[in-house]
């Protein structure tokens, strides 16, 4: 039986927190976390989801320090790591052009030795014009990759999404269609829409016949307070595991033989009438 030791981290953003601080303090719980498989951090936990004023002045660059000390983290534990999502810079970083938008809201995923395998910038940008939808670039492609065991043999196929993706379908059918069994969702997703967070994770996970990874911020950012509720769905869209609000911690291994019985005893996905040509690539 192929299993996957999961663990969501559910911490908080505090603006009152220096960065530095923050990352000390979530690095630590990383490392913490030996025996897991992957382990996953939400969406701007380092910068703010709902504080855009902060994103020029903490933006920076995946060779740096702050991915460097994550990838330590990981390291140490013997991990994959989604590291959750950064305000990731092309070049210049702070203190350069304002009117230049050469941001990204770019997700990382660290292998047990920790290098950076993969990088999915997000291609929803929530906001309808304003704050992520005006200052942050569009990503273009699709992203799954590969975990392996601790012997280094295959072990499942991972699927990256960031928040405001969950409400886009075709986008996880796409993520299907290169392999994923596992859909991970970072986010910063805000309490008075949690229903849409918790229906839209349900959904991803029945119609893709996929386990759905949901880990959510727990703090408040830019006044507005985000909802928690982290989730672990299963292919038939039972939820494993639920995390309430604030800081909390999941840990569930899950049944990665499910996705293919699941698959096999249902074949609804052989009956798939329209391609995803119109999904990027």
């Amino acid at each position: 039986m192929a299993v996957l030791d999961v663990r969501v981290l559910q911490v908080d953003f505090d603006g009152t927190r220096p960065p530095d601080e923050q990352l000390e303090r979530v690095a630590a719980l990383v490392a913490a976390q030996e025996g897991a498989d992957l382990v996953v951090l939400p969406e701007l936990w380092l910068h703010g989801a709902f504080a855009p004023e902060r994103w020029q002045e903490t933006a920076l660059s995946l060779d740096g320090p702050e991915i460097a000390a994550l990838a330590a983290a990981a390291r140490s534990a013997g991990t994959h790591l989604h590291a959750g999502t950064f305000v990731e810079h092309s070049d210049g970083g702070a203190g350069r052009d304002p009117s230049s938008r050469r941001l990204w809201n770019t997700a990382v995923l660290l292998n047990r030795t920790g290098e950076l395998v993969a990088r999915y910038r997000k291609i929803h940008r929530f906001g309808f014009g304003a704050g992520e939808a005006e200052l942050i670039e569009a990503g273009v492609d699709l992203v799954a990759m590969e975990l392996d065991d601790r012997q280094g043999r295959p072990l499942c196929t991972v699927g990256l999404a960031t928040c405001y993706d969950l409400r886009f379908p075709e986008m996880f059918r796409g993520l299907i269609d290169r392999g994923a069994e596992v859909l991970v969702v970072s986010a910063a997703w805000p309490l008075p829409r949690i229903e849409h967070w918790e229906s839209l994770g349900v959904a991803r996970a029945i119609e893709n016949q996929a386990f759905v990874i949901q880990c959510n911020d727990g703090g408040r950012h830019g006044g507005l307070d985000m909802g928690g509720h982290s989730r672990i769905v299963g292919p038939t869209g039972e939820v494993i595991a639920s995390a309430s609000r604030g800081c909390s911690q999941l840990r569930v291994t899950v049944d990665l033989d499910a996705v293919a019985s699941v698959r096999r005893d249902f074949p609804v996905l052989g009956d798939r009438r329209l391609g995803v040509e119109a999904v990027l690539t």
